[in-house]
């Protein structure tokens, strides 16, 4: 009669599954799959733990575990009675089993953050001149702010604070650019020659003073806002 690592052996082999993707499938190490192979269990854990991988190693098969359970015990002389350890791997073509959903849920929450900070920096990379096309989800630019009157500081100062997660975009008269996500509570000031231009992937979340003067709200919550000029242009004030 096989031993039950022979046993083990030979359900893989006879579907062509190496151990490699066994080990992935059951979430067992290799090399602890390579000791159950050889009837090396002092090479593994408890009994308690050295069933569940016998277990786990049959049901990626599509096999029951009664047999191979059956040799581990004739083999160590353990009594029939089994723990209750549960694992729950369900059996697919070749063996591959499928993530344990509390990894997908957890690998699958990170994976949407980072996607969303990547998507919205996609969203607004380029060259910043206007576009002739406006997506359906920009918001009007808000009421322009003006100018400073003859006497204010020569050299505009603007600040930005995040009430919520915003990402933005801020161009100097000088053609250097600044982006990036700000968390909410972050506060940021730039200083150009005589103006800016903002891209704002949040209205409604982001406050803005220049020079000391608070400037009015940029627009709603979720509101995308492309190529603000801060302060606006009025004819007087062009070159």
């Amino acid at each position: 009669m096989q031993t039950v690592g022979a046993y083990l052996r030979e359900l893989r082999t006879a579907r062509g599954v190496s151990l490699e993707e066994l080990a992935r499938t059951t979430r067992v190490g290799q090399g602890y799959l390579q000791a159950m192979e050889a009837d090396g269990f002092n090479q593994l854990p408890a009994p308690v733990f050295t069933k569940g991988f016998i277990r786990a190693y049959c049901l990626a098969l599509g096999e029951p575990a009664d047999e191979a359970l059956s040799r581990y015990r004739e083999l160590t002389g353990s009594a029939p009675a089994e723990p209750a350890l549960t694992l729950t791997i369900r059996p697919k073509a070749r063996g591959r089993g499928p993530v344990l959903v509390s990894l997908v849920l957890l690998l699958g929450l990170g994976l949407g953050l980072f996607l969303l900070t990547l998507g919205l920096q996609g969203r607004f990379k380029g060259p910043s001149t206007p576009q002739r096309a406006t997506p359906a989800a920009v918001k009007s630019p808000p009421a322009p702010v003006r100018a400073p009157a003859q006497g204010e500081p020569s050299r505009a100062r603007l600040v930005a604070r995040a009430t919520e997660p915003t990402w933005v975009r801020v161009q100097m008269d000088d053609g250097s650019v600044v982006q990036e996500l700000l968390p909410a509570g972050a506060t940021r000031e730039w200083v150009s020659n005589r103006r800016f231009v903002l891209t704002v992937g949040n209205a409604g979340g982001l406050v803005l003073e220049l020079n000391g003067q608070p400037i009015p709200p940029l627009g709603a919550r979720g509101a995308v806002i492309q190529n603000l000029v801060i302060p606006a242009e009025t004819e007087g004030s062009k070159p």
